[in-house]
């Protein structure tokens, strides 16, 4: 009996050193199959964009496939809910952008959730500066004509956005707020459809990313009338900023685009994944992408992703308040 009783005492010592290891082991072997980026908006928009050269270059310096699955609705919650859920692995991951704290500040009883406690904040990749821009053969060619036919006709203009919550909606609204204007808001199940709406000429003009527009620029489809940096971007030669019109601090609209994973995920394969998106950044092809899109590179570590969420969640929860923006409680 008592031999018995150790060599039971010894197995349950060593099942239990095994459990103890085996997250650290599976975190030293990841990934060891492909990883999916769930990305909460439609093929072709900004966000998409980005995810999509991240993930070509992640999967060279990962050695497995990183495959970028869209799953646009709700503002991108429908997709940060699908990994929210998910099992905490590193193998199901989310790439999205502001409305991850803004969709709970406008819809606290909708979506209850904490950006930094659901998700474990992996890496902040790039921040887009908004751009203003209209169809190439719109009445509108400055910032002032819309606003003064925003006047004349209230109501009748309409701006559109990747969905309510969105950085372009809150641009616009807060142009609405600043200007005095009433116009109305369409919103779009992504950047890419509201984009095709204003290239149509159906839309009047709408906040966009400055992401994947270079060429709808060149080839005169889209005109862009003021940009919302602090300074003037090299990539629209001539065009003012909303600053410089009297439209003040149009850069906290900027939207971000960064990668998190769900809650619990063993920090190191947090930091694997931390550690491949700062490498991707420094990949020429992603360089000459990201400079081609026209984003503002971030990178750092998932402590500075989280505490730039944090900051991030105050901004928008002010931007909100000053704008009027309609919440639900």
């Amino acid at each position: 009996m008592k031999l018995s009783r150790f060599v039971g005492a010894l197995a349950a010592v060593a099942s239990a050193t095994l459990l103890a290891s085996a997250p650290v082991r599976a975190a030293d072997d990841f990934p060891t199959r492909p990883i999916t980026m769930v990305v909460g908006y439609e093929a072709g928009g900004p966000t998409d964009l980005i995810a999509r050269v991240m993930a070509k270059s992640m999967t060279k310096i990962l050695h497995e496939n990183v495959i970028v699955e869209n799953k646009p609705g709700a503002s991108a919650h429908i997709a940060a809910m699908d990994v929210m859920h998910s099992p905490p692995d590193g193998y199901r991951v989310l790439v999205t952008s502001l409305t991850l704290n803004v969709n709970p500040l406008l819809y606290p009883k909708r979506y209850d959730y904490d950006s930094v406690k659901a998700f474990a904040p992996v890496s902040n990749w790039n921040t887009a500066p908004m751009v203003l821009v209209v169809n190439y053969n719109s009445p509108f060619k400055s910032v002032a004509d819309i606003v003064k036919a925003a006047k004349a006709n209230p109501g009748t203009l309409t701006f559109a956005s990747s969905g309510i919550g969105g950085s372009a909606h809150l641009a616009g609204e807060v142009l609405s707020v600043d200007a005095g204007l009433k116009m109305t808001h369409v919103p779009f199940k992504g950047n890419g459809p509201a984009l095709q709406e204003v290239l149509a000429n159906r839309i009047s003009f709408m906040f966009y990313p400055s992401v994947g527009i270079a060429n709808y620029v060149a080839n005169k489809q889209l005109r862009v009338l003021a940009v919302g940096s602090k300074n003037p971007l090299p990539d629209f030669p001539g065009v003012p900023t909303m600053d410089s019109l009297g439209f003040a601090n149009f850069d906290n609209s900027a939207p971000w685009v960064g990668m998190l994973a769900p809650a619990g995920t063993p920090q190191a394969v947090v930091d694997k994944l931390n550690q491949a998106s700062n490498e991707a950044m420094q990949d020429p092809e992603v360089k000459k992408a990201f400079a081609q899109f026209g984003v503002l590179v971030n990178g750092g570590s998932p402590d500075d992703f989280r505490q730039f969420l944090i900051q991030d969640r105050a901004r928008w929860a002010d931007v909100i308040s000053k704008g009027h923006v309609e919440t639900s409680k």
